[in-house]
């Protein structure tokens, strides 16, 4: 049941207003969502909330965006589905796609530096949000070493394998299907064709497709699907553009999904952008608009729940191990030093990724200041 006394209008406030303030990643976003659905208007109630968080786990994709997007659904329906999913994306599209333009263009040095400064904390970001998906994937577990080995191999496959690292991630579900003797649901890679070679807009979209409908767990997962296409194989981006482009990703309110549109601006320019941006939503629309009456179908759906068990742990893997060749692109000595302090302070100390990178751009802006070399 939705609730009609909800306007549109009422919809495109609150949820562009979380869409503004919604830095610090998926736990400031559910926080935020469970404050105004739960909390303040009482649309739903509790445990519908937690039971739609459950759900939108179990879709591969940026969850918080579900989320966002489920709720708007379920207080006005498919048209508020869509107003308010655009309304809490579209303001940190804005602001990273204007970012973007500041740091991939010709930026004066104190940018440069910046980037460089924060773009070396980004390995030390992708440890602690790997390290906080740990202790829940752990507790719930039917099996503790088919979980270990899981996330060994979606860390090692994130460190090697790049961009075939999310049909690693599906092999994990369905081993942990047979495992549990449930009948493996059909992997998602087959809906989608391989349109990498179509020029350069389909090699875009489907870069932007893997983001957005083939990586379970969401987040950091996305960094070396990301990174082994955009740097490696189409040379869309140095090393160093790409770590702006994830530390943007975390400085901006809004997912870290965001991130592909800067991908994607480096490829195509703005089109190229827009066309990312697009792509990698679309699936999340998709699953709200067409499935959503379905949650409770598949929260119980055995088959859905067994693949989770294992894609789960090699997502969670898969973002630790993002953080291997992301410290690779690091090039300068100073940078490292950044990260072993970034490290400190986000796992010792405890600080937000947002503060975490706001000081080691500020470190990059006055080492190179102070004579420090940029990376190459």
């Amino acid at each position: 049941m939705t609730a009609p006394e909800v306007r549109l209008t009422t919809v495109l406030r609150e949820w562009g207003r979380i869409g503004c303030v919604g830095f610090g990643g998926p736990p400031a976003h559910i926080a935020l969502l469970r404050k105004l659905c739960v909390e303040d208007r009482k649309w739903l109630d509790a445990q519908e909330f937690e039971d739609a968080i459950a759900a939108c786990n179990l879709l591969p994709g940026p969850a918080s965006t579900q989320l966002a997007i489920f709720t708007a659904w379920r207080v006005r329906g498919r048209p508020g589905a869509v107003v308010g999913g655009l309304a809490f994306i579209l303001p940190g599209l804005i602001a990273i796609l204007g970012l973007a333009m500041l740091f991939l263009g010709d930026p004066p040095l104190w940018v440069e530096a910046a980037g460089a400064g924060a773009g070396a904390a980004v390995a030390a970001v992708a440890v602690q949000a790997g390290w906080s998906l740990v202790p829940p994937g752990w507790q719930r577990t039917p099996s503790r070493r088919r979980w270990i080995a899981y996330l060994l191999l979606g860390a090692v496959g994130a460190a090697t394998v790049g961009a075939w690292l999310v049909l690693l991630l599906i092999a994990c579900g369905v081993v942990e299907a047979v495992f549990q003797r449930v009948p493996a649901s059909r992997p998602p890679l087959g809906a989608f064709p391989l349109i990498a070679s179509a020029g350069l807009a389909g090699s875009i979209t489907w870069v932007a497709l893997k983001v957005g409908a083939l990586s379970y767990g969401g987040g950091f997962v996305i960094i070396p699907l990301m990174q082994a296409d955009a740097v490696d194989r189409y040379h869309w981006m140095t090393s160093a553009e790409f770590l702006n482009a994830v530390a943007l990703g975390q400085i901006t309110p809004g997912p870290v999904v965001h991130t592909v549109a800067v991908v994607g601006y480096a490829a195509a320019a703005l089109p190229g952008a827009l066309l990312a941006a697009a792509v990698a939503f679309g699936p999340s629309f998709a699953f709200i608009l067409l499935g959503a009456h379905r949650f409770d179908r598949l929260r119980s759906d055995q088959r859905v729940r067994a693949f989770l068990d294992g894609a789960g742990p090699a997502a969670i893997g898969a973002i630790l191990g993002s953080a291997v060749p992301l410290t690779l692109a690091l090039s300068e000595v100073w940078q490292l030093v950044v990260l072993a302090g970034a490290l400190v302070l986000m796992l010792a100390l405890r600080r937000g990724p947002v503060l975490t990178l706001l000081s080691a751009a500020a470190v990059g802006v006055t080492v190179v200041l102070l004579g420090g070399p940029l990376p190459s």
